[in-house]
C-alpha cells in the first residue's frame, strides 16, 4: 500500500519541486545579497523536503506500523 501511494504522488512531488527550483535558481544567482541567502535556504529546504518525502517517510511509516502491531496490507 505504501509503495502504491508513493508511486501515485511521486510525479506530483517531482513536478512541484522542479517548478519551485526553477524559480529559486535565478533568485540564488541574480538576487541581491539578502535574496541570495533567503532563496538558498529555500532551495535547500525544497531539496531536503522532497528527498525526505520520497525516500525517508515511507520506510519510517512501514517500521512504525510494524512495531505498533499492525499488519502490512498487500495489494490484491
Amino acid at each position: 500500500m505504501v509503495n502504491a501511494s508513493i508511486n501515485e504522488v511521486l510525479s506530483r512531488t517531482i513536478i512541484t519541486s522542479l517548478t519551485v527550483v526553477l524559480v529559486l535558481i535565478p533568485l540564488v544567482l541574480f538576487g541581491g545579497e539578502v535574496l541570495h541567502d533567503f532563496s538558498l535556504a529555500l532551495l535547500m529546504g525544497v531539496v531536503i523536503g522532497t528527498y525526505s518525502s520520497v525516500f525517508v517517510a515511507s520506510p519510517i511509516l512501514v517500521v512504525w506500523h510494524v512495531r505498533t502491531g499492525g499488519t502490512l496490507m498487500k495489494k490484491k
